[in-house]
């Protein structure tokens, strides 16, 4: 009987030979649906079908004219607002897409990069110098921190990092823009981050796209009709998260808590995230494996992922040779990199 971590695959001898039958190139194909879609249909990551549900739902794209992708790489989002916005190339020049990452990226047509810091007011003044002056019409953000496994600490710098989101977005959206952002429903802050959202916006929903998964905590607030308060001065160094207020502050009752609504998005035909479904959905079709569309530029786990290939990563009773011999013993290039 096979171990769970067993990697045999045992095959017909009409199948051996065939890359679709390796676990490593089909599994992930078989487990997740919106994976597989991604690179049949040439998106860089599978989240480009959060957007396009969300805007299935809300209609983000109509009448814009020049939009800011926060966090971007690796760029899905992007090439949705490449692809939906820019359309026919006759109105393709009218569109101004910038990109904003503190990681780079691999080039996207009419989308202009921008490799920064968004908690920084240079970054700001950048993309309005992108749009010769003109404030932005949309604003999104599908930005995550790394995990550390600690939730609090998890919940924390997600919001943080919604709220600098917001920060930026109140230097370069026009009055009446559209703000979509990522955020983690059950932190213990949402409702401080609603009461904050509602105060820059008139329109504020919780959404659940569909190819969200349903195990997955994560959800968007789509911020819509942004109004200022009177006389506001935006300000990269005043944090809008003060944490300050009573401990008890989700509990309360009347103007001073904030439910905003919450709408499940997408089709329910559409595949279902959380479901497993076979690799050949089509019986006329034999399923083929797709590569990514876009493998990472450099990504922070490059060196782990060389040291493994070369069998130099720390052992508990082995000696481990010194970092820099290490990486003098094999050739790191861009062309190595893993998706």
């Amino acid at each position: 009987m096979l171990g769970p971590h067993s990697v045999n695959v045992y095959v017909s001898k009409a199948q051996r030979g065939s890359k679709s039958v390796k676990m490593g190139r089909s599994s992930k194909d078989k487990r997740d649906i919106y994976y597989r879609l991604a690179k049949e249909e040439g998106w860089r990551a599978r989240s480009a079908f959060k957007l396009l549900q969300l805007d299935e739902e809300f209609g983000l794209f109509k009448g814009v004219k020049r939009a800011v992708d926060l966090c971007a790489a690796p760029g899905s989002w992007s090439q949705v607002l490449s692809r939906k916005l820019r359309g026919k190339e006759e109105k393709s020049e009218e569109v101004k897409i910038v990109a904003v990452d503190l990681q780079a990226m691999a080039p996207l047509p009419g989308v202009t990069q921008i490799q920064g810091d968004i908690t920084k007011i240079s970054t700001a003044l950048e993309i309005i110098r992108h749009f010769e002056g003109q404030p932005a019409d949309l604003v999104v953000c599908d930005g995550a921190p790394d995990v550390t496994g600690l939730h609090d600490v998890d919940e924390y710098i997600q919001a943080q990092l919604l709220l600098a989101a917001l920060n930026i977005t109140t230097h370069v959206l026009k009055p009446g823009g559209t703000f979509v952002a990522k955020v983690d429903i059950p932190g213990k802050d949402v409702t401080l981050l609603y009461s904050q959202l509602k105060i820059f916006f008139s329109s504020v929903t919780c959404a659940k796209p569909r190819s969200s998964r349903n195990s997955s905590i994560e959800a968007f607030v789509m911020c819509q009709n942004y109004s200022p308060p009177v006389g506001y001065v935006p300000n990269m160094s005043n944090p809008l998260l003060d944490h300050s207020y009573d401990v008890d502050f989700n509990q309360l009752e009347g103007p001073n808590r904030i439910i905003v609504p919450f709408l499940a998005c997408g089709d329910l035909s559409a595949f279902d995230s959380d479901q497993t479904y076979p690799l050949q959905l089509d019986a006329s079709k034999e399923y083929k494996y797709t590569p990514p569309t876009q493998p990472p530029i450099r990504p922070p786990y490059q060196q782990a992922c060389q040291l493994r290939k070369n069998n130099l990563l720390a052992k508990e009773d082995s000696p481990s040779l010194p970092l820099d011999e290490a990486l003098s013993n094999m050739d790191i290039s861009t062309s190595q990199e893993e998706s």
